[in-house]
């Protein structure tokens, strides 16, 4: 087999090969005892070793270069028993942060793996299904002043007839995106905050001067759960990893008797 110039560059074998001793030391086997002076490379960290490698590389390594990861792998397990030994690994907010994580993350690892049922989906769709609404549509007509005085005066009168401009008067179930390209982002912001009424409200300010709207409609659009089905899967995974993550925090704090001085 012939392989890209890429893979037969020295860098890439040494990336290769860090991240190869990353996932060993950091998944495999038990706890490290730095008061042992054995280290013990048999067919289980061998396999972890040549996966790592093969999930890198995309292939299975040659018998020198699992001699390489495995020389690598004793470097390594040396030095940081040696560190362990010296006591390294205490009062250091990167390592105290490194082993946060992993415990997080071991927490977490049956939702990122699981698959959720459909049925679940749904529900978790239906219970959110707020979040997965499409953009709504507003209907609402506008009046153009050039100061917010005179919008007032209209508005106080009954006689709201607005200046002539190029913008549309009256404007039926356009998405909130467009009235924001239409009458600028400042109008759109404005009109999301105003409940719908057959009243004149504002004035509200925009670039072009100050409006009176009638807000008279504004609908969302229902979301359907097909069409969003990758999203929900990935927020719903993010939910339970969350979910998991404090009840296994919960069950371990219980262990404890927190004494905070105030």
């Amino acid at each position: 087999m012939t392989l890209p110039g890429w893979a037969r560059e020295p860098l890439i074998h040494f990336l290769a090969l860090g991240a190869i001793i990353y996932v060993a030391l950091t998944w495999g086997g038990t706890p490290v005892d730095p008061a042992s002076r054995i280290i013990t490379v048999g067919p289980e960290r061998q396999a972890q070793l040549a996966f790592g490698f093969e999930r890198m590389m995309g292939r299975a390594p040659t018998d020198a270069e699992l001699d390489a990861a495995i020389d690598r792998y004793v470097r390594d397990e040396v030095l940081y028993r040696e560190a362990l030994r010296l006591g390294l690994d205490q009062g250091d907010a990167v390592v105290r942060q490194r082993m946060v994580s992993k415990m997080d993350m071991s927490a977490s690892l049956a939702a990122e793996l699981a698959d959720p049922s459909e049925a679940l989906l749904r529900s978790y769709f239906e219970e959110n299904a707020a979040q997965y609404a499409g953009e709504p549509r507003l209907t609402f007509e506008q009046a153009l002043f050039a100061t917010e005085r005179d919008a007032r005066r209209a508005l106080a009168a009954g006689s709201v007839e607005g200046s002539a401009t190029s913008l549309p008067k009256t404007v039926t179930a356009m998405s909130a995106s467009e009235v924001q390209a239409r009458f600028g982002e400042q109008f759109g912001r404005n009109l999301a905050e105003l409940e719908t009424d057959d009243a004149w409200q504002g004035p509200i300010p925009s670039g072009f001067g100050w409006h009176l709207v009638r807000f008279t409609q504004r609908t969302a659009q229902d979301p359907k759960f097909e069409a969003v089905r990758e999203q929900v899967v990935n927020d719903w995974r993010s939910a339970e990893t969350a979910a998991r993550k404090e009840r296994a925090f919960e069950v371990l704090q219980g262990a404890y008797r927190i004494e905070i001085d105030r």
